[in-house]
């Protein structure tokens, strides 16, 4: 099982190699995540979605779309139960974005997340 710290440095390195497997493998399989991109893009989902083949399907989609996407960590702030992580987001063409998110963890899986924009 893995500290919050090291699921927060699985999933940047999972995120920007765009490797959806290892991702997905971080959340517990009725995960939710809220994301304002998340909100327009798929305006009928309210920002919210439940489970792994949502999360596949939305991550998937984003890869597809944004080959460069990638994040850039500038901090993390854990305890048992929450990693709260800060980074950059970075896609040519596009102004970089400071993004805060908060995972949410219970027995080594990540139960739910939460996207703030700056």
């Amino acid at each position: 099982m893995f500290s919050p710290e090291e699921i927060a440095v699985k999933w940047f390195d999972a995120f920007n190699t765009h490797h959806l497997h290892n991702l997905l493998a971080l959340y517990h399989e009725d995960a939710v995540h809220y994301s304002p991109k998340l909100k327009i893009r798929q305006p009928e989902t309210g920002g919210l979605i439940k489970g792994r083949n949502a999360l596949h399907n939305w991550w998937q989609d984003a890869f597809d779309r944004l080959p460069e996407l990638h994040y850039r960590p500038t901090t993390y702030t854990a305890n048992a139960q929450r990693v709260f992580m800060e980074y950059v987001r970075s896609v040519p063409g596009e102004e970089d974005m400071l993004v805060a998110e908060v995972l949410e963890i219970n027995e080594g899986k990540i139960v739910a997340s939460r996207v703030y924009h700056g």
